[in-house]
């Protein structure tokens, strides 16, 4: 099962958001974990790789599977661990090879095209501390079919 970790960076009322190419959808930045990384040592890397920008003391915010099917077979599964953070030191990246990083301010963010499941995890990041764990189920097209969410 593949582990990908993420951040929702907010500063000033401002998230930084990276537009995806392949369906032009908004995420946080992140990536998969490497082998014998901790999450926190994971998102760290990752968010810097993409942004240039080194967290300061993210917090983990959610923890979440998705599962893709195809009619009724699982064709691929694996664990997001979303972090929140409001600190960073470093210089932006002018250009970030996994696709555009843009600010976006809070109550926009959420209007972005995203997948159905990043937008419930985006609006919890923004309005809570307290850690969500879910469950999303998408079509192999990532039209949400499901989603399980604690709390609610």
């Amino acid at each position: 099962m593949q582990r990908v970790t993420n951040c929702i960076l907010v500063v000033d009322q401002q998230i930084l958001m990276l537009k995806k190419p392949r369906r032009n959808w908004y995420v946080a930045p992140g990536g998969k974990m490497e082998q014998g990384e901790h999450i926190k040592e994971s998102v760290k890397r990752e968010f810097k790789e993409e942004t240039g920008l080194t967290l300061i003391d993210p917090k983990i915010n959610g923890i979440f599977t998705f599962i893709i099917r195809d009619e009724e077979k699982v064709v691929q599964e694996w664990m997001l661990f979303t972090f929140y953070c409001e600190n960073y030191e470093g210089k932006q990246l002018d250009f970030c090879r996994e696709g555009e990083l843009e600010w976006v301010s809070i109550e926009e963010a959420v209007l972005k095209p995203m997948a159905e499941g990043d937008r419930k995890i985006f609006e919890h990041a923004i309005k809570s501390d307290e850690i969500l764990y879910g469950t999303f189920t998408y079509t192999s097209d990532y039209n949400l079919l499901a989603a399980s969410l604690d709390p609610r």
